[in-house]
């Protein structure tokens, strides 16, 4: 059998700054490429149509490039044990290279079965960090210099050249993958995949948006063009951090940028920060990171189908909560605070389980990254014992940052007579403006599911008696020792 190594891709579908890729070319065997399109991912909760059909194009941008040295990478679907036990049988493996997935349970234990098969049968699996994060980390003692030094490090072009690759026919050995054909057509609003689009967006962002980064970051709708909206092309490695941030240093002193670069450089800085803190406690999938905070949600939380399921259509007759939400579903984006936001309401203002809107959020999210997805969630809804308390008041950030009401009146039709301020809060319009503005008296602007002002109150005086308790500060006093620089 043809002695070959393999280089599989997972959430780093690119050609540049891929050293798993390098590792393979720069050998003497010749690499078969692959990617995995797995059912236990395809049919998980956390993932939807948007960002298969992203992975899609993706690849299909890779293979483009790869056409120029008649090669492809070989879209395979099925269990990944079982393809690797195909491959195994129709080639000799001498090593596999990958990039190490800071992903939910169901991979990490998908990479523990595989990890032993390929000891069992004398395959190398040669694993490369992800960005700055350190697998295993148990505390943050140098980390940040570490961050540094990762970030910083020269970027060592990938050579490919013709002789260096092996095709697979997936076909002939039953493992090829056929998309849907809604995966084949660009959908409009969404984010397109792949290197080509993820670098484009980054030169307009220096050419051009990022001057109004700093200004407009919170606003819901001018966010939307000034801030850079690599966040997909990152999730799913079309582009590499440390290509963002060297590029982010080769323009530090452009003109008109220099407060927009330095909030730029320190969310890059976070979006690995958030990836170390799941990577070093990944249980928090599953449970509160601040364990004491379980057994209160467990008896406290309200479970209302109706108000959830307003809350996850954008039919709470709150009016940003319900543009930020109906403007997920059809783009994929919003920005942070708003994010931010829509977890406070859930899990303040609602007072329900933060799990009973992860997964909804995560299907959303075209830029779905668990590594941040689950640190942020649990911050967001003050479980960790450890940050400040926020609970955002969602006619408050209407006001300051939708200041003409715009975006809502985009995302809800309904409300696009109502001029600013009305349309901030219209339960508290008269009858007869009601019906000037053509709302319904069963609109949900008049009647929305919860009263904002009472449900506050009661969130902080839940939320403060809790983080008093002293199996909570117990909790947060680890929590710290292992997820936050020691000072000095």
């Amino acid at each position: 059998m043809q002695k070959i190594n393999i280089v599989w891709f997972k959430r780093d579908l690119r050609l540049t700054d891929h050293t798993p890729l390098k590792h393979a070319v720069s050998s003497n065997i010749p690499t078969l490429l692959v990617y995995i399109f797995e059912p236990m991912l395809l049919n998980d909760a956390h993932y939807s149509e948007r960002h298969w059909r992203f992975v899609w194009q993706s690849l299909q941008h890779i293979n483009t490039k790869l056409n120029t040295q008649q090669h492809h990478i070989a879209i395979l679907y099925g269990n990944a044990l079982d393809v690797f036990r195909t491959l195994h049988a129709h080639f000799h493996i001498n090593s596999v290279f990958s990039h190490q997935e800071i992903g939910l349970n169901c991979t990490f234990e998908r990479d523990q079965t595989m990890a032993a098969w390929f000891k069992a049968n004398g395959i190398r699996w040669q694993q490369t960090p992800q960005g700055a994060v350190i697998r295993g980390a148990k505390n943050r003692i140098d980390w940040d210099k570490h961050w540094q030094n990762v970030m910083r490090a020269p970027i060592e072009p990938v050579v490919l050249k013709k002789e260096t690759f092996i095709s697979l026919d997936a076909a002939q050995l039953n493992l090829e993958f056929t998309p849907p054909d809604s995966y084949l057509n660009k959908h409009q609003g969404m984010q397109t995949g792949g290197s080509d689009v993820a670098w484009k967006t980054l030169g307009d962002f220096f050419q051009r948006r990022g001057k109004d980064y700093y200004r407009c970051i919170s606003k819901p709708e001018a966010s939307r063009t000034a801030c850079t909206r690599l966040s997909p092309y990152l999730a799913w490695g079309n582009i590499s951090l440390r290509e963002v941030y060297q590029f982010l240093l080769q323009n530090w002193k452009l003109a008109g940028f220099r407060r927009s670069l330095i909030a730029l450089s320190s969310r890059l800085h976070w979006h690995c920060h958030f990836m170390q803190k799941f990577e070093s406690e990944c249980e928090m999938e599953h449970r509160c990171v601040n364990q004491a905070y379980d057994a209160l949600l467990s008896q406290n939380c309200d479970q209302n189908a109706h108000t959830l399921n307003a809350w996850k259509n954008g039919t709470t007759g709150i009016p940003l909560v319900d543009a930020c939400m109906r403007c997920l579903h059809h783009t994929g984006y919003i920005n942070f605070r708003m994010r931010a936001m829509l977890v406070s309401f859930l899990t303040h203002h609602l007072n329900m389980n933060w799990r009973d809107g992860v997964t909804h959020l995560a299907q959303l999210f075209l830029d779905f990254e668990p590594g941040i997805h689950y640190p942020q969630f649990q911050m967001q809804a003050s479980v960790t014992g450890t940050n400040t308390i926020r609970i955002y008041n969602p006619t408050k950030q209407a006001q300051d940052h939708d200041e003409e009401g715009d975006f809502i009146r985009k995302w809800v039709p309904e409300l696009a007579l109502l001029p600013a301020p009305l349309i901030f809060e219209p339960w508290k319009i008269t009858s007869m403006e009601a019906v000037m503005y053509q709302l319904q008296p069963d609109s949900p602007y008049l009647n929305p599911v919860i009263d904002i002002e009472a449900s506050a109150k009661a969130a902080r005086e839940r939320l403060w008696s809790w983080r008093k308790r002293e199996d909570v500060k117990q909790e947060a006093k680890r929590i710290l020792s292992r997820h936050v620089r020691p000072s000095g």
